[in-house]
């Protein structure tokens, strides 16, 4: 599954459109190097294939729904997906404007090499694209995405104290954040006017 870490940079960000078998492998390949690593993202340690198949295809489902956007960054060399996150865009209807980010995941071979921010990016220029003025997420607090997410720009809005468990059961506190999009004048403008 996981060999020496990658040391290039070079990886391309593609936005998911449909499903595939080899897909969905190499997202639940992804998903227990996360979770085998120890990281908080939903799943416990005794997570299985089943399981991890089963998440990943009702992704996608809502991919097709058009109710998430699912963004992958994959190694130029390779074509490995090296990391993804999702855009939750399925809210209520006086909640139009925001999004919801979600699983920002990246393979610990591709650790350090800015794909998480990229692929953050990515994700809020797709958000701008869609109208969307507000996203929201939640992350471990003091996690090194908690400081990515405050490099990015995102505001931190309050610590949960044991909010969810790590794959090995111990308890863990979030962090929930916020961004102000900045979206042309136009496109607010028309958002009004609907």
């Amino acid at each position: 599954m996981s060999s020496s870490p990658i040391s290039h940079t070079d990886f391309v960000i593609e936005e998911v459109k449909e499903s595939s078998i080899n897909l969905i492998s190499e997202l639940v390949d992804l998903t227990f190097n996360i979770v085998q690593g120890g990281a908080s993202v939903g799943f416990m340690g005794d997570l299985t294939v089943e399981q991890a198949k089963k998440f990943w295809t009702d992704v996608l489902n809502k991919v097709k729904e058009q109710k998430i956007i699912l963004i992958i960054a994959r190694d130029a060399f390779t074509h490995r997906i090296a990391g993804t996150v999702q855009l939750q865009i399925d809210l209520p209807s006086n909640q139009t404007h925001r999004a919801d980010v979600a699983k920002m995941l990246v393979h610990t071979d591709f650790r350090r090499m800015g794909i998480a921010q990229n692929l953050l990016q990515h994700i809020e220029n797709k958000a701008i694209d869609l109208n969307k003025t507000l996203l929201v997420l939640d992350t471990v607090t003091d996690s090194p995405a908690y400081i990515m997410y405050q490099k990015c720009g995102w505001t931190i809005v309050g610590d949960i104290p044991n909010y969810a468990l790590f794959p090995n059961g111990t308890w863990c506190s979030t962090t929930y954040f916020y961004k102000n999009l900045i979206v042309p004048a136009d496109k607010i403008k028309s958002l009004r006017n609907d």
